[in-house]
């Protein structure tokens, strides 16, 4: 098959975004077991939505339950397992070698992807992972491509994975103990409190006694620093190289991110796979959703990650900053359509239009309605109401608006 795009649901209107965006397949996790606890997951009473967006995409679905299991949560997850039996998934996302026999037994027909948490990074244990059932491996986050391509030589039938843009944990493949010494709240049960991104103030340079007057890069806003938050991945500008390596899947990372994230991340990486004439214009807007400096990891290597080939576009020596706003449901009579509004619209701006069939439609005439269809001059959050344009929309779009705040590059 093609190289497939992977894609983050962590919940039911994500999924759906992820799919209409472009993405072949896409990972979610239940409400127990998953190592986003908190990304709103999915119910029993969701896997029937989720059965129908996968039929109506064509695409695949995967389960992740890759937390470290306790004893008594290995006891408990047996009649998860057998109640996932008419479940969707095509395969589970697993790190604890002791689920393997469980999921033989309740589930034999759906396949097995390692998780990235496993920290697979070489030929002898990919080979010993396959021998043991699975057929596919994410691989840590350490691998360069270099390894990818001896991993695939050694065990060609197995499918190969790896995280390709988003958020990167400092810790080795995200097994981390910062949040459960800081916070109370372990990342390798799906609580992370993400403590590497806090802000932290040092009262003393920070120099290792054996090379003094060496000292590590520090920068502080307000007198405090994220010492230890990582870059951000993004690899839209390296597709060739890691097709080349022997990748099945090129892996979205973001279940606790949102729905624009999703739709505008998926959307960019399928234009580029796609070869799309317009492909860089799609890429350039992966700056205008929320992320930290950008990367490319350890893919070329074990050095400092690397920054300089990652160009973001400029406008006159700025970026612009977009407020997400909500989705477009469905058309109620012409040019009526519904929303699911998750920030404040307010009439007299011009709001943005985006899609996976169009990069930007903007609009300045829209007319808003409450409920029952009185004119009013904005809906807030969570409030029911309409939107009335001349614009050709489609249910599904992400609605959105310049912000009034600007950063200089």
């Amino acid at each position: 098959m093609s190289i497939e795009l992977l894609a983050p649901a962590g919940n039911i209107d994500k999924l759906a975004t992820a799919f209409a965006f472009g993405a072949d397949a896409a990972y979610m996790g239940l409400t127990s077991y998953s190592l986003r606890k908190n990304a709103g997951n999915f119910t029993p009473e969701d896997l029937k939505k989720a059965a129908d967006l996968k039929a109506r995409y064509g695409g695949r679905l995967y389960c992740t339950m890759n937390i470290l299991f306790s004893e008594s949560q290995i006891r408990e997850v047996v009649p998860v397992l057998e109640s996932l039996k008419d479940s969707p998934f095509d395969a589970f996302i697993i790190s604890d070698i002791g689920l393997v026999p469980l999921m033989q037994k309740y589930l034999p027909d759906r396949q097995l992807h390692l998780s990235t948490q496993a920290s697979c990074l070489n030929s002898s244990s990919a080979r010993m992972y396959f021998d043991m059932g699975f057929s596919r491996v994410i691989l840590g986050r350490e691998a360069s491509l270099d390894d990818i391509k001896r991993i695939k030589d050694a065990v060609p039938q197995l499918e190969l994975e790896a995280f390709v843009h988003g958020a990167m944990c400092m810790s080795y493949s995200g097994r981390c103990l910062l949040s459960s010494y800081l916070a109370g709240r372990s990342a390798n049960q799906g609580d992370c409190a993400h403590t590497c991104r806090w802000n932290y103030r040092l009262h003393y340079a920070l120099e290792e006694e054996e090379r003094p007057g060496i000292y590590y890069p520090i920068s502080e806003e307000d007198g405090c620093t994220t010492i230890l938050s990582s870059k951000d991945l993004c690899m839209i500008d390296h597709l060739d190289d890691l097709t080349a390596s022997g990748l099945s899947s090129l892996k979205i990372e973001g279940r606790m991110k949102s729905v624009y994230y999703i739709a505008l991340v998926t959307r960019a990486y399928r234009k580029a796979l796609d070869r799309d004439p317009d492909w860089r214009l799609y890429r350039d807007d992966l700056f205008n959703v929320s992320h930290r400096e950008y990367s490319t990891g350890f893919f070329y290597g074990h050095d400092p990650v690397d920054t300089a080939d990652i160009d973001r576009p400029t406008s006159y020596g700025y970026r612009r900053e977009y407020l997400y706003l909500g989705t477009v449901l469905d058309e109620v009579e012409k040019g009526v359509w519904r929303l699911d509004v998750r920030n404040q619209i307010r009439c007299g701006r011009v709001l943005e239009y985006i899609g996976s069939d169009v990069y930007r439609i903007c609009d300045d005439s829209f007319r808003l309605t409450d409920a029952d269809g009185n004119p009013v001059e904005k809906l807030d959050h969570g409030k029911e109401g309409f939107l009335v344009t001349d614009k050709a929309l489609r249910s599904g779009y992400i609605i959105r608006t310049e912000s009034d705040i600007k950063t200089i590059n």
